[in-house]
């Protein structure tokens, strides 16, 4: 296996829903109007839920060395 494989770890739940409500409300880097922020989050939150139940893992790099904190979905007044 590769060094880069080795240093997989699996991801949160938290931070899996927080993924996948970032996509359904944006497309890259442009906002989707026609994406609810709080179905956004429902439907994250339910598809995080069945991939728990269906025994799937999801894994993640460790964060690159210098970057910015990951997205959590609040944002900083």
């Amino acid at each position: 296996m590769t060094d880069a494989a080795e240093r997989l770890t699996p991801a949160a739940s938290d931070d899996i829903a927080d993924a996948l409500a970032f996509a359904l409300r944006f497309d890259g880097r442009k906002r989707k109007h026609d994406a609810a922020e709080m179905m956004a989050r429902i439907v994250a939150k339910r598809l995080v839920e069945h991939l728990e139940r269906s025994g799937f893992v999801v894994m993640k790099r460790p964060p690159i060395g210098g970057s910015a904190p990951p997205y959590r979905g609040e944002v900083s007044p």
